[in-house]
Formats: structure tokens, sequence, C-alpha cells
């Protein structure tokens, strides 16, 4: 990679910013602005997999010689698939559907390089077992964590580790919406040298 090359995140999530700085690289954080709805009869990994390049595709239009990383996520359990909340309330019901159950957070991710056009997509996956939880833990965990901005509604980094029987998966950094294992190889197929 050329020393000039930039290099963006096509989001505007804290946490995904917080996971990209642990690979010591200097980027720019940009919202992507583009419509996230689900097109009829479109699969959760298909989703995330369109909409992680959208929001690359999205920045990259304005950027030249760069790096533009999106991603999307969400999570399913049996033919329900949530996404962030929002409100408590809505905090409140994913975590009851969750509890005891095994819940699977899909991440798509791409990397468009705006110096040779390539564009590299990955599906991540990352399961988590809830563990028998009661209601008047829920609230606790909802006064602590608010995730009310995190995909079904906990933060495993947080609080929220407390609410897991089980975790497995390949890479935990999916399960908070950017999987930088996935990623790091696929900068490195772009010729940035990690670390």
């Amino acid at each position: 990679m050329a020393i000039s090359q930039k290099i963006v995140l096509a989001s505007s999530s804290i946490y995904r910013k917080a996971l990209l700085e642990r690979l010591h690289l200097q980027f720019d954080s940009i919202s992507p602005d583009i419509d996230e709805s689900p097109l009829p009869g479109e699969t959760a990994e298909n989703l995330v997999l369109r909409l992680a390049r959208s929001k690359a595709e999205a920045i990259a239009t304005n950027q030249v010689n760069a790096l533009i990383i999106g991603s999307d996520q969400v999570a399913v359990l049996g033919t329900a698939v949530l996404n962030k909340p929002i409100t408590r309330e809505n905090a409140r019901k994913q975590l009851k559907l969750m509890c005891n159950n095994t819940v699977n957070f899909i991440t798509g991710l791409c990397v468009i390089n705006t110096a040779n056009r390539d564009c590299l997509t990955e599906l991540v996956s990352f399961q988590v077992s809830f563990r028998n939880y009661s209601d008047e833990e829920i609230e606790r965990y909802l006064d602590i964590d608010t995730p009310y901005d995190c995909v079904g509604s906990f933060k495993s980094e947080q609080m929220g580790i407390t609410l897991i029987s089980k975790m497995q998966g390949d890479d935990p950094t999916a399960l908070i919406g950017l999987p930088l294992i996935k990623l790091a190889d696929m900068l490195r197929r772009q010729r940035l040298q990690l670390p």
C-alpha cells in the first residue's frame, strides 16, 4: 500500500471505531447515508453483505486512493431478525426472547480499494447462548449498560457478559460489529502491513 493511501471507516458507530483503533491505523470515520431497510425475502446473510458493501460504496464515490471499510450486523434467533432496539421496551423484548436461547450474530464486511477498484466481502458468524435469566436481571442489566444502540440489546464487552452461558465463533470482535481477524486479512490482501 502506498504511504498516502487513506483508510476510511464507513460508519458512525463508536463501537466499530474503537475496534478499528486496536489495529493502530490512522483512519477517518464517515457516516454513510444509505437506506438500511431489508429487501423483500432477503436473507439475513444477504442483507448484511449488501449493506456492508452499500456503506463502503457510498463513501468510496468521494475518495481517491483509499481503503474503505464497511460493516453491518444482525442477530438471528430462529426466523426472527434482531436489530438495534433503540428503546428500553424493545431491548427488554429482545432480551426476553433471547433468554435461554442461542442467537447467531451475522456480520457482513466489505473493503473497497478505490485505487484499483478491488472489492472484498466476507461474512462472519458468531453464536451466543444466553442463560436463563429473570425479568429482574434484565431490568438491572438495562440500567447498567443501556444497550439500545447494540444489535441484540447487549454488550458482551461490558456487563452483558453476565447474561451469556456460552459463545462460539472464530472472532469475538465480530460480536461487537467489526471482525478484526477477517478485516486484518482483507487489509493485508490490499498490501497493508499489519502489525
